[in-house]
């Protein structure tokens, strides 16, 4: 890999070559340098909660099935029988003792074991080493306090290492009580004409969009006051840079506020009557913040708000596939988790209120990045450069809650993945706090 990436994004100007969400063979590097190296979420514990439960999913555009094997040992596999190369596994999800091709019959365990092979006696004369056939597994398999995380590199960083201070942030996601959290059942998947990183950079913090692009669906919606305070007039809001490629949008949370704007005044009053019990948990600074907002764990995972947990999977330089779960407290009342999925759904998805909105967008932008001549012009995230600061009380570098602190991050960290052709050559923001 050449350092072209690096000159495709000039982090000191604030500008980006609009190829990067077009290109062929940018996207062919990806799916090596970004989608083959780094740390990707892959599901979460509850998903596969009982021995031999799986989960299909992906890591980029590998199909993975997340599996607890009959001894209760995680493990993340390509999807792949080893033979011909049919999936093994159709299903969304369930529950089985092992795998069988539909092509020829080969069968694994959910350890990934290759356990049998029609024709073993007769026609491969018992001369087939089964050992050598298994499952192709990915080369690490973590969790983060339920959240499950895999890479295909064995020499990558360890996950904690890689999440660094946004692990700080997201146990306000995943932390909050006693018992953790869970993924309501179902996830909702369609598929968007747009470059997967016009999500992730979205979700990672641009505020600034929001009274212009949600406007009308706002209005609609009778929450028109949300518009009424100038740009960078509201301190508790931030735009927080946490290292290693993670951004988060959040806000402190005073009494009788909630950060999760989807949920409505019962969601207002549980996180309320929580703060006790997160403050013990996680202390004072976390305990005023709820979930704290919007992220982006570099490269597409996101999460907003504390009802919904994103995927932004690539499927081609001009499309990808969004899959979007609802998680919740485990120890929450189920009132609550279903007023949650169903305020979720209502905003995001296909037909969401402020979905519709976003992807418009992202088509647009995908789309005139195919121009010719839009290609000789750089995009521009230059707001907010050299005006961002530091915190005695939460970590991470921040900025003014509309500012492009958080695009520069995303952006830099991808061309320093794309760059570089090893992790040995990759720098790590550890965790501070």
């Amino acid at each position: 890999m050449t350092t072209s990436a690096l000159r495709l994004v000039d982090i000191q100007k604030g500008v980006v070559n609009r190829s990067i969400f077009i290109s062929e063979e940018l996207y062919k590097q990806e799916l090596e340098q970004v989608f083959g190296r780094c740390w990707l979420l892959v599901g979460h514990e509850s998903q596969v909660s009982k021995p031999n439960d799986f989960a299909a999913t992906y890591m980029g555009e590998d199909p993975i099935l997340l599996t607890r094997d009959s001894k209760g040992k995680l493990h993340a596999f390509l999807n792949m029988c080893r033979h011909r190369g049919n999936r093994i596994c159709r299903a969304d999800a369930g529950n089985a003792p092992s795998f069988m091709c539909t092509y020829h019959g080969w069968t694994f365990a959910t350890d990934g074991k290759l356990v049998g092979v029609p024709g073993y006696k007769e026609a491969y004369f018992e001369e087939l080493d089964r050992s050598q056939w298994g499952l192709v597994e990915a080369g690490q398999i973590d969790s983060y306090k339920g959240l499950v995380f895999a890479t295909w590199d064995k020499t990558a960083p360890s996950l904690r290492d890689y999440l660094g201070d946004a692990a700080w942030y997201m146990d306000l996601l995943v932390d909050r009580r006693e018992g953790g959290t869970e993924l309501l059942n179902g996830v909702h998947k369609w598929v968007l004409k747009a470059n997967w990183k016009f999500g992730a950079d979205n979700f990672g913090g641009d505020n600034y969009h929001f009274p212009i692009t949600h406007g009308s669906s706002v209005t609609v919606r009778g929450n028109a006051r949300s518009f009424s305070a100038p740009i960078n007039s509201q301190p508790e809001r931030v735009n927080v840079n946490a290292g290693n490629g993670h951004t988060i949008l959040g806000r402190y949370i005073g009494e009788g506020d909630s950060n999760n704007d989807q949920s409505g005044a019962r969601s207002v009053d549980y996180f309320n009557s929580i703060k006790p019990e997160v403050k013990q948990r996680l202390g004072d600074a976390r305990s005023r913040q709820g979930s704290f907002g919007i992220a982006t764990v570099f490269p597409n995972f996101t999460w907003h708000g504390g009802p919904m947990v994103r995927l932004w999977h690539p499927r081609g330089p001009a499309q990808m596939e969004v899959w979007s779960y609802c998680i919740v407290d485990k120890a929450a009342p189920q009132e609550l988790k279903d007023m949650m999925r169903q305020n979720l759904t209502n905003s995001f998805g296909p037909s969401g209120f402020t979905e519709q909105d976003d992807m418009n967008n992202w088509l647009q932008c995908t789309a005139t990045a195919r121009s010719r001549k839009a290609l000789e012009y750089v995009m521009n995230i230059q707001m907010g450069k050299g005006h961002e600061r530091k915190s005695e009380m939460i970590p991470g570098q921040l900025s003014s809650n509309v500012s492009e602190t958080n695009q520069r991050a995303f952006y830099s960290r991808w061309a320093e993945i794309m760059a570089a052709p090893s992790w040995a050559q990759i720098h790590i923001d550890p965790r501070t706090k």
